[in-house]
């Protein structure tokens, strides 16, 4: 990672704009680029996570103007093909130049996203002064007046992702949902657990300052996995059954020992699914497990047989934010969630490449960055 200049970002498609970038994040998911589980040979502006006030648009804009301001969902769609009718915004046909049908192969994956390297699209990112946004009429958000940057930075990722992870598992009121990972996106899904109408949510991980960070954020029973096993406690918490809900909000990149990262190399593996695996064991029997964590490959120890036994149902995949994002952001105007709590560092842009450092390594209590151009 380096700070450089490069050239103005241009219209190249009459439903351009451009954006001033007045925030951006670092993204959980920017550091498997970071840490080379999803490769970039070449340069990129990274970043899918940013907001700004429009500076210039195309001639076919029609819904902003220059000046507006707004946030960006991540994925980037068209708005008119088949799976963009149906909510399906990060599987767009049209975004992504390597798009295809099959799906989970280097030539063959869904719509594009800002700044996550050319299998997505090639599109530079937002963690920098200007970035070009497509398909600005159906993708852009105004942001109401009267909230600040920090309020609803996070309704471009984060929020729609952990909200996403509960919406997907179908709550019907009263369940205990328990979440492994405490890192941006679990606690926002624990956020979510209770607005969808959870009666205990349990938060896992292994490093006390998230723990005590989703605690006071999102309110949550927390379970330290290197203290205890967490399966056993869910499992003591319920009665011996296990969750209604489990969440896996870690994904490919959870902590693991050796022989886990020898047995990954010989096949092939991106990281591990040692959560997931986790995540099955802790559901109760009839229960739903959401993967809302990044998988970037196919893994030989998937848990088939144990998922078959116990009757799981599983939803999973990048989260649908322009179908959530206007609901989301109402819920942020009227008070009734609060975005902001989980920021731990805030830097200029050219302190970003000393602030990956820092979040990569987990160093001085960091959970979530935000740069400021």
């Amino acid at each position: 990672m380096k700070i450089e200049n490069i050239d103005m970002p241009k219209i190249e498609d009459p439903r351009d704009v451009i954006l001033k970038v007045t925030s951006t994040a670092i993204c959980g998911s920017d550091l498997h680029i970071y840490n080379g589980l999803i490769p970039q040979p070449e340069k990129m502006v990274l970043g899918h996570e940013f907001m700004g006030l429009v500076e210039e648009t195309g001639s076919d804009v029609h819904k902003v103007k220059v000046g507006d301001r707004v946030v960006v969902p991540f994925p980037i769609a068209c708005g008119y093909c088949y799976f963009c009718q149906k909510g399906l915004t990060p599987h767009c046909e049209n975004s992504n130049p390597n798009y295809g049908p099959e799906g989970g192969q280097v030539k063959q994956k869904g719509g594009a996203l800002y700044g996550y390297t050319d299998m997505y699209g090639g599109y530079n990112g937002g963690q920098a002064e200007y970035v070009r946004v497509l398909y600005a009429d159906f993708n852009l958000r105004k942001v109401p007046e009267g909230l600040t940057d920090d309020q609803v930075l996070f309704l471009t990722d984060i929020f729609p992702t952990g909200w996403s992870a509960v919406d997907w598992a179908k709550p019907q009121g009263g369940e205990t949902i328990a979440v492994f990972g405490c890192g941006p996106v679990g606690i926002m899904a624990q956020k979510s657990a209770w607005l969808r109408g959870a009666d205990k949510v349990i938060g896992i991980d292994l490093l006390p300052y998230r723990l005590k960070i989703a605690q006071d954020a999102a309110n949550s029973t927390v379970i330290n996995g290197k203290e205890q096993d967490p399966v056993q406690v869910i499992r003591d918490m319920t009665e011996g059954r296990g969750a209604d809900i489990v969440i896996d909000a870690v994904g490919m990149e959870a902590d693991r020992g050796l022989l886990d990262k020898v047995s990954a190399t010989v096949h092939g593996e991106g990281g591990t699914i040692e959560v997931f695996g986790q995540a099955v064991s802790a559901v109760r029997r009839g229960g739903t497990v959401i993967p809302i964590g990044v998988y970037g490959t196919s893994y030989s120890n998937f848990p088939l047989g144990q998922i078959f036994d116990k009757g799981l149902r599983l939803a999973m995949g990048q989260a649908t934010v322009q179908y959530y994002i206007d609901d989301l952001m109402e819920l942020v105007r009227m008070g009734k969630v609060r975005l902001d709590d989980i920021i731990t560092h805030k830097v200029p842009l050219d302190e970003g490449v000393a602030a990956y450092d820092v979040f990569n390594k987990k160093e001085e209590d960091c959970l979530k960055v935000v740069l400021n151009p």
